[in-house]
């Protein structure tokens, strides 16, 4: 009897465990495919989609005429399908032969099971196609595009390039990334369990959206002039590197802007020196193609010299500590504290006016005048003028001023600022300062980007820039375009003059740091016409070989652009 009883509790505690276990793999079951049914009809789906990219097309680049400066060329990409492979030999072979590759890398890839193996990307269209005519299964070719510049070297530190995957590197590439990227699309197809494209099932196809125009501030004729007067006294004069800046002053906007040597867009990873890559390091290599890349004329910063002295006339002449009629007397030098400061005149000016003292780029005049404008006050006029900010220009990298901290300008380093010495800025700060003295006293913002364009050249987007009113008086603005013009007329800018033509300017001569390797950049700085500017250009020639001066060096580069530059923008003899 007691052996029954247990029995049927036996029979019982089985029979619920059985209910339990079934109930639960019901539940587990109404889980599935109900409340999860969702994401496992996604992984399902997943299992059976094959998802190929479409590159968007990048949005080209046309400068203010609208002459093409970076576009588009047709590629392709060369992937495999391990799954649909069917003669594994011939597809290896035909690959390494048509695309120029390891035999054995190839078969590494095309034996890896995997979705999809990428073999080769950048791959011209004419081999794409040849690829595509073998017809081998498990081989796709899928159109794609690189990134094209017609004119190779062009302002290639100002428009930049693109990386393996159209994605900006340097330059307006990626500063305007967000317009010029474009959407990308895709191409999704259906395979069976063994990873066979089903041929019965419609692809599946969203359409890249390809990316927007952009037009800039750069004129490809004036580019060129510029790039070709640069390479000639680089050339010349055996220097290490010259920059040209040219720009409305008015406005801002950049119509060239070079940096020699400039370098392949096309190509960018080799280097324009002619150097044996192979023998280089992965450090080295980089380190050299940084440096080729850079834009010296955002990147770079430089003690500017004699140009400086228009900016420290403009402070001074604001404040009212000198006059057009003071006089001065230069013996040759200046003794300032324990200093003997030299003009660059060994047996000095004599006696002189301020004008005269503009026009023969006296040192001893800037010192006087820079000291009793004061520490303090010179100061403050670094900032009214925008020198101690960034200009903003829509580069990446710009550098800042490298100047000293108030309260650590003693006397000397006063003397030695007043001239464009101890302290280093720009190109592109130096173009902009002196754009907003000579304009009427409007600080502009330096710029490239002036619009976004639709498939139809049609203007979508404007660009806008920041002004800054009263960076000086209009008084002192006209003044200064005077006694710029005498400089080019009567004084040391003299090589800049064109018959015909009313320009103002500046040489500067300034020596390098250290100052033992006695190295030297000669750079002029010159407007037209000179009572009402339109456009400004800045020469910066980076150690000249023999004859150094800005004035003698310099200024003739700027006056063969203005040969040609003046007349195409329309800018006529008086």
């Amino acid at each position: 009897m007691k052996n029954k009883t247990y029995n049927k509790k036996k029979i019982l505690v089985v029979f619920l465990f059985a209910l339990i276990t079934i109930a639960g793999l019901i539940a587990r079951l109404v889980y599935l495919m109900i409340i999860e049914a969702e994401y496992y009809q996604e992984l399902a789906q997943d299992l059976h989609e094959r998802e190929r990219e479409i590159k968007a097309a990048r949005g080209e680049i046309v400068d203010r005429n609208g002459v093409v400066l970076a576009t588009n060329k047709t590629v392709c990409t060369i992937s495999v399908v391990h799954s649909q492979i069917e003669d594994e030999q011939k597809v290896i072979e035909v690959l390494s032969s048509e695309l120029g590759l390891d035999t054995d890398e190839v078969r590494k890839r095309v034996e890896k099971v995997s979705s999809m193996e990428k073999i080769k990307t950048n791959v011209e269209k004419e081999t794409g196609d040849k690829i595509r005519s073998y017809d081998l299964a498990g081989v796709k070719v899928d159109e794609d595009y690189k990134r094209y510049y017609p004119y190779d070297g062009l302002a290639s530190k100002v428009l930049g390039f693109t990386g393996g995957d159209n994605q900006g590197i340097i330059g307006l590439e990626v500063k305007y990334e967000e317009y010029l990227k474009g959407t990308n699309g895709t191409i999704l197809t259906v395979t069976d369990a063994r990873g066979i494209e089903l041929d019965q099932v419609a692809e599946d196809r969203i359409e890249p959206v390809a990316g927007e125009t952009l037009q800039v501030s750069l004129d490809y004729n004036i580019q060129s002039y510029c790039e070709q007067a640069a390479r000639k006294v680089m050339e010349e004069k055996q220097a290490d590197s010259v920059s040209v800046l040219l720009m409305n002053p008015q406005n801002g906007e950049i119509y060239a802007m070079v940096n020699v040597p400039e370098f392949n867009l096309n190509e960018p990873y080799e280097l324009n020196t002619g150097a044996d890559q192979a023998a280089l390091s992965d450090e080295e290599l980089q380190d050299q193609l940084n440096q080729m890349w850079r834009n010296g004329c955002i990147n770079d910063t430089y003690e500017p010299g004699s140009t400086f002295k228009i900016i420290t006339s403009s402070a001074c002449l604001e404040e009212g500590v000198v006059s057009l009629e003071d006089t001065f007397v230069c013996p040759g030098y200046r003794i300032v504290e324990d200093r003997k400061i030299r003009c660059h005149k060994v047996g000095g000016h004599g006696s002189e006016t301020f004008v005269q003292g503009i026009q023969n780029s006296c040192n001893p005049v800037f010192i006087d005048i820079g000291l009793r404008l004061g520490a303090d006050r010179f100061y403050d006029y670094f900032e009214q003028f925008g020198l101690l900010s960034l200009t903003n220009v829509d580069l990446p990298g710009e550098a800042g001023t490298i100047m000293h901290r108030k309260e650590d300008i003693g006397t000397v380093e006063l003397a030695t600022m007043s001239f464009g010495q101890s302290f280093q800025i720009t190109p592109i700060q130096m173009a902009t300062t002196v754009s907003s003295i000579i304009n009427g006293g409007r600080r502009v913002t330096p710029h490239l980007g002036v619009a976004v364009l639709d498939e139809n050249g049609k203007s979508i987007k404007e660009f806008q820039y920041r002004e800054q009113d009263n960076i000086v008086s209009e008084e002192t603005s006209e003044t200064m375009r005077a006694l710029l013009k005498s400089v080019v007329e009567e004084g040391s800018g003299k090589n800049g003059y064109i018959e015909g033509y009313s320009i103002g300017g500046k040489t500067a001569t300034s020596q390098t740091l250290p100052r033992s390797a006695n190295k030297y950049i000669a750079s002029f700085i010159g407007f037209a016409p000179a009572e009402d500017p339109q456009v400004l250009g800045m020469v910066v020639i980076h150690n000249p070989q023999g004859v150094y001066y800005g004035g003698t060096v310099a200024a003739p580069v700027l006056r063969s652009i203005y040969d040609n530059v003046l007349p195409y923008l329309g800018i006529e003899k008086s």
